[in-house]
């Protein structure tokens, strides 16, 4: 089998960047926090750096707004586009405005590669016949999906909110890898594993999900001195250990 590749996120400086590249990530992940915010030469050079070290590189804006995210891409021009907001059946305007979105940054950038999270909840709470659905309608508009948890339900009765409003992503913990395993073999595009993913869970998720590849955040963040994670800042050890778990797992140099 091909080895699954490693995507990180979320890397905002080059120097950050040059180093997960030096552990070996295939893809660097970025994030515009805000469309107000979508100028940051810092953010350009970081992408900049991803594609001149021969690394591929992706960029979320959190944001909606048409203007905002064509004016994010011409600035930025990163090898993929990555929509992570929180879509579900019965919202189809949403649903609409999100292929809208997607149609236009085909037409307008036929060279970024279109990502899009499909939502899935926790483990024995996802709606498996609503997640192939909703692939099944994103799905050709979109060149890759990303897998993600959803929160909410009696099991995460403390926290039912997701981490950033309308979005989903960085939760630290898994979604539902029955569900994740029948979106990979449905699939027509690529999938890549996200939710949870850390050192220690990756192996078996990329036995039991079989993906195109893996993407950690906040399990592979360092910590701060109570032990919560550090939001872009990253644990060069952590992330080593999941680069070598993910091809022990994937077999490396097998086809």
């Amino acid at each position: 089998m091909t080895r699954p590749v490693v995507q990180i996120y979320e890397i905002q400086t080059p120097e950050e960047a040059r180093a997960m590249i030096a552990l070996g990530v295939d893809h660097i992940g970025s994030v515009v926090t805000s469309h107000e915010a979508r100028h940051d030469p810092i953010l350009r050079e970081t992408v900049a750096t991803v594609r001149k070290l021969g690394a591929v590189s992706s960029l979320i804006p959190l944001y909606r707004d048409p203007d905002a995210v064509i004016d994010t891409l011409e600035a930025y021009r990163p090898h993929i586009v990555h929509f992570c907001d929180h879509l579900e059946l019965g919202r189809e305007r949403d649903i609409d405005d999100a292929l809208a979105l997607q149609a236009a940054v085909r037409r307008r950038f036929p060279d970024i590669r279109i990502m899009r999270s499909i939502p899935i909840g926790r483990p024995g709470m996802a709606d498996e016949q609503a997640v192939l659905a909703l692939a099944g309608r994103l799905e050709p508009m979109s060149d890759l999906f990303l897998t993600d948890t959803l929160l909410g339900g009696p099991a995460d009765s403390e926290d039912t909110e997701q981490p950033v409003d309308g979005f989903v992503g960085i939760t630290g913990l898994t979604c539902d890898w029955d569900v994740a395993a029948k979106l990979v073999a449905r699939s027509r595009i690529p999938v890549i594993l996200a939710g949870g993913i850390s050192p220690e869970n990756v192996a078996a998720g990329v036995l039991q999900v079989a993906p195109f590849g893996v993407d950690s955040c906040t399990c592979t963040n360092a910590v701060d001195a109570t032990g919560r994670p550090i939001r872009f800042k990253k644990d060069p050890r952590r992330v080593e250990k999941l680069i070598e778990e993910t091809r022990r797992a994937g077999g490396e140099g097998q086809n």
